[in-house]
């Protein structure tokens, strides 16, 4: 029985054994059956799976565009650029990361504070800037150092340049970092890959689409925490289109300078085409400030600076042109059937029922036609003339002549004024119009408003007898415009009358050109933007120079050259200028950019000579500026707005707004015509 047993229990062993053993056998198998699976057909799989762990694909931003002049020459360009960056989510240790940076790199405690800001708005994986345009060493001990600082990016890109700073500022605009709120809309990674920047003013925001490019590729082998080991292959960028303008480059930064300490505005427009030669509103802001990132203390600058440099105020300025309206005036009453040999008698002063309106010439002018009202800006001729034939006739000529219209052009905001009439008032006011609403519209008060490139259009037409529409962008050939639908007998009296404000005892006398077979036809004006009381009139009026800067009269200039034969045509307007500095005023300013066209060495040593008066170039004067500004504070200014574009946009068109309003209700019609001198 024994034996019998120990059989049975030897038996039943190696049954067990085998069966064991079959099972280890089969589980080994299928171990070695999906280890073949794996290895052969979901390789490909595992590997990409492998390789997307340790390889990052990332954008190259593209290179944009140039921007150049009518010449070639660059408005704004690409130069090479070392940056350093931060990546929010790959930061381990951020106060102690900075404080490393600003060791290594020697930020001021101003830059620091901007970049603690930009990390708190930063989301995830988007960049916050550091520091750009660093010299090769100051990058170079970056790159050194990248595996002790998570979160911490150097690149080598490009990065936007204009040569002309402040002088394009609001022709061009800048670029800028997308908003938070852009990426949330897009969702393009483009707009957070670390060095690219898009348009956000002026040409290079409207034009964006044409300028961005393409952007390149490349993969990068990087740690687990992120971290860069070594580049792998790339794919280029391609850069984006270069867009060519009408713009002389050297007309558009001599006019900028030459505007010198003025908050004003100049415009240049080829007479035949309506190609625009310069486009120049002062102070501006300097675009590579705002491209680089705008410190704390330049935005608080900028946005708190009474001369409004944020404001482009050839196309947001709207101001009541003053007497630059006269010769289009003058056209709509030869319209009218108006002889320009009648006289009118101007003693110095009408009265028209209760109100009195008086001529800039207390005395008076004597018996004027209208040739002599054009010449000496006689406001009694246009107010009885205006009182005989009312506005409603001259509404239809400013209106012809570009006087309250929008012009297609590459910008997001224009003013388009206000050109005045009876259907006009019923509709704004309920109210009916008024003699006294025409006196004071005759002389460009009241309600008529318009800004810069109007004005310039208006003197291009009347120097051409064409339909002058600006143009910008030079996509093709200038073409000739298309004559205006009015009597060549009736222009060419208006450009005599012109002539005779220049060359012929008129008020632009000082704007006579001194270049041979050269003369200028022209027109001076002065808007009041205050009120100026009977009471005051008894005791004296006050001068421009014992008024604060923002009650004085703005001072306007249109002109065109030659006089015989026009082909250049400009208006020039200074905010709150009243005339009080010789070579800030616009006769002698008109002059000289006139002159830059015809012989520019001429130009230029009139500008060295009056320059250092001023403080120097536009550039000197900026950096003079800000270092006062900076002295001058008692608290650090606070952060400059996430979004600068819409910040700047809000400050020029408060600006705007208070320009309008404070002009309209200083000079509405129902409180009589003030005394304007020329």
């Amino acid at each position: 029985m024994v034996r019998i047993t120990e059989a049975t229990q030897a038996y039943s062993f190696s049954r067990r054994a085998l069966v064991l053993g079959g099972l280890q056998g089969g589980v080994a198998l299928v171990l070695a059956g999906r280890m073949a699976y794996l290895s052969v057909f979901e390789n490909e799989r595992y590997r990409l799976m492998a390789e997307s762990n340790r390889i990052n694909l990332t954008l190259t931003p593209p290179r944009r565009g140039w921007i150049v002049d009518r010449n070639g020459v660059p408005l704004a360009n690409n130069r090479t650029d070392f940056r350093v960056d931060l990546i929010p989510d790959r930061m381990e240790d951020k106060p102690k990361t900075i404080d490393a940076l600003q060791k290594l790199l020697g930020f001021s405690e101003e830059d620091r504070a901007r970049i603690e800001t930009d990390l708190k708005r930063a989301a995830g994986f988007q960049p916050v800037q550091v520091l750009q345009n660093l010299d090769w060493e100051r990058y170079a001990t970056v790159i050194v150092r990248l595996p002790e600082m998570a979160g911490v990016q150097a690149t080598q890109g490009f990065a936007r340049n204009y040569p002309l700073g402040a002088g394009v500022g609001h022709l061009v605009g800048y670029v800028g970092t997308a908003s938070a709120e852009q990426f949330k809309k897009d969702k393009d990674p483009l707009l957070v890959t670390p060095g690219f920047k898009l348009g956000k003013d002026g040409i290079e925001k409207t034009l964006e689409d044409r300028l961005r490019g393409t952007p390149g590729a490349k993969r990068v082998e990087v740690t687990a925490h992120g971290r860069l080991v070594r580049e792998l292959a790339t794919r280029p960028d391609s850069p984006g289109e270069s867009v060519r303008l009408t713009i002389d480059a050297g007309l558009q930064e001599y006019a900028a300078r030459r505007l010198g300490t003025n908050s004003g505005s100049a415009v240049v427009l080829d007479c035949q085409t309506g190609d625009m030669l310069a486009m120049v509103s002062m102070p501006a802001y300097d675009p590579n400030s705002f491209s680089d990132g705008i410190s704390q203390t330049e935005w608080k600058m900028l946005s708190e600076d009474d001369h409004v440099p944020l404001m482009n105020k050839v196309l947001q300025g709207l101001y009541p042109p003053g007497s630059t309206v006269k010769p289009m005036n003058s056209l709509a009453l030869l319209q009218n059937g108006v002889d320009p040999q009648a006289t009118v008698h101007c003693g110095g002063a009408l009265q028209v029922g209760n109100g009195v309106f008086h001529c800039h010439k207390r005395g008076g002018h004597g018996a004027v036609n209208m040739r002599r009202a054009v010449a000496q800006s006689c406001d009694i001729y246009f107010y009885e003339m205006l009182r005989r034939y009312g506005y409603d006739a001259i509404a239809p000529v400013a209106r012809s002549l570009g006087m309250g219209q929008k012009f297609d052009l590459p910008f997001t905001t224009q003013r388009t004024g206000v050109v005045p009439d009876s259907a006009w008032k019923l509709k704004r006011y309920k109210q009916n119009w008024t003699v006294a609403d025409s006196l004071n519209a005759s002389i460009g008060q009241g309600y008529v408003l318009a800004n810069p490139l109007q004005l310039a259009v208006m003197a291009a037409r009347l120097g051409s007898g064409r339909e002058i529409v600006p143009r910008l962008v030079a996509d093709g050939p200038a073409k000739l415009a298309a004559p205006l639908q009015v009597d060549p007998e009736h222009i060419a009296i208006v450009r005599d009358a012109m002539f005779a404000v220049v060359n012929d005892g008129g008020t632009g006398g000082a704007s006579r050109l001194s270049i041979p077979g050269v003369t200028m036809a022209a027109k001076t004006g002065t808007a009041q933007v205050r009120r100026i009381t009977m009471a005051e009139r008894r005791g004296g009026v006050l001068k421009n120079a014992a008024l604060p800067f923002k009650m004085r009269d703005h001072a306007l200039f249109i002109a065109f050259a030659p006089a015989d034969n026009p082909k250049y045509a400009m208006a020039i307007v200074l905010e709150h200028n009243g005339h009080t500095v010789r070579n800030l005023d616009t006769p002698l300013i008109g002059r000289d950019i006139m002159t830059f066209l015809y012989d520019r060495p001429q130009a230029m040593k009139s500008l060295h000579e009056a320059e250092p008066t001023w403080g120097g170039t536009y550039k000197e004067r900026g950096i003079a500026q800000a270092e006062a500004f900076r002295r001058a504070q008692q608290a650090p200014p606070p952060p400059a707005p996430e979004d600068t574009e819409a910040a700047a946009s809000n400050v020029a068109a408060e600006a705007a707004d208070a320009t309008t309003s404070n002009t309209i209700d200083a000079t509405a019609a129902e409180r009589g015509s003030a005394e304007i001198e020329e």
